[in-house]
């Protein structure tokens, strides 16, 4: 639940998706949802040599399993709301 918290503050931010299949999308995320399925807009492929067929893709929905990273702007991360949030977190699973 905190990572799909976190994730929903990057919404409008611009994200990298990096896939296990090695593709790397940049855009605008635009939705996600609790199993981490990432919904981007005005996308563009970093390595658009190698995939040309993405040129012509504007959107694009990416099924949460199949993301190895999401790399973002370290201007756009709230580090102490996320220590809290970790924090909170630890303390719920500690208590069960």
């Amino acid at each position: 639940m905190l990572f799909f918290s976190f994730f929903k503050t990057l919404v409008d931010q611009e994200v990298t998706v990096e896939l296990k299949n090695d593709i790397e999308i940049k855009g605008t995320l635009k939705s996600v949802d609790q199993y981490l399925n990432l919904k981007l807009d005005n996308i563009s492929c970093v390595n658009e040599s190698k995939y040309p067929h993405l040129q012509s893709v504007k959107n694009l929905f990416i099924r949460g399993s199949t993301v190895r990273y999401v790399h973002m702007s370290p201007n756009s991360v709230d580090c102490t709301l996320l220590q809290d949030a970790s924090r909170r977190e630890a303390m719920v699973q500690s208590a069960k």
